[in-house]
């Protein structure tokens, strides 16, 4: 079954391990699923659905490659990848109507997609060589601009900008990356322990309310 996989999605498994070809795949599916859960609550049509969970699952990783210059993107040589986000994002307007506590749901699976994006671009910046303050950055845009875009287009406050940590989780999962890297820590076991943690410290963020200190300035310029 995983050998069928990886020959399907063959243009992502040459370039990463199989371990992050699963990784992908997983953050692409539960992205789009959580893509699919915002647009329904904003009583979007079909056609919404569709547009709303492609672009929280490719949106990131458009974004990432067009700054890094690595071209072509992926999905625009690959359509499997829009065939299987649409389709997650088409069998969630199913499957909702079973998931008794979407909230949970919704934020376990943007936690999924979070970390996961930000260890593959990571990876996607270390194979291009970029210094390491790129290879962050090219992690935690890939992590959160899926995110931005969805809310941004559901009509929202991106949920990178308020609440619970966010983008801070994005950021300690590339730099703990890169630390467990710099140490000689097998590939796929860094990327295995990186995501179990950094899914723990996304979810004990909701869990406990932490937060970054906000900035409020009411002042009236008249």
């Amino acid at each position: 079954m995983l050998e069928s996989l990886i020959h399907v999605f063959q243009p992502l498994a040459t370039k990463q391990s199989d371990l992050l070809l699963i990784i992908y795949l997983v953050a692409i599916t539960t992205e789009a699923m959580s893509g699919a859960l915002a647009a329904g609550r904003r009583n979007m049509d079909i056609f919404g659905v569709a547009v709303i969970a492609f672009v929280t699952a490719l949106g990131g990783g458009t974004i990432r490659d067009v700054i890094l210059g690595n071209f072509p993107i992926g999905w625009t040589q690959h359509p499997e990848y829009v065939y299987l986000v649409i389709l997650a994002g088409l069998a969630t307007t199913l499957l909702a109507r079973f998931m008794h506590h979407m909230k949970s749901v919704f934020l376990m699976l943007d936690a999924m997609g979070l970390v996961a994006f930000s260890l593959i671009g990571c990876n996607v910046a270390l194979q291009l060589d970029y210094p390491v303050v790129v290879i962050i950055m090219a992690g935690m845009l890939t992590g959160i601009s899926g995110g931005i875009l969805r809310d941004v287009l559901c009509n929202q406050v991106p949920v990178v900008f308020c609440r619970e940590l966010y983008a801070s989780v994005s950021l300690f999962v590339c730099a703990l990356f890169l630390a467990l890297r710099s140490l000689g820590i097998d590939t796929d076991l860094n990327t295995v322990v990186c995501f179990v943690i950094g899914f723990g410290f996304r979810m004990l963020a909701l869990r406990f309310s932490w937060k970054l200190p906000t900035f409020s300035y009411q002042q009236r310029w008249d």
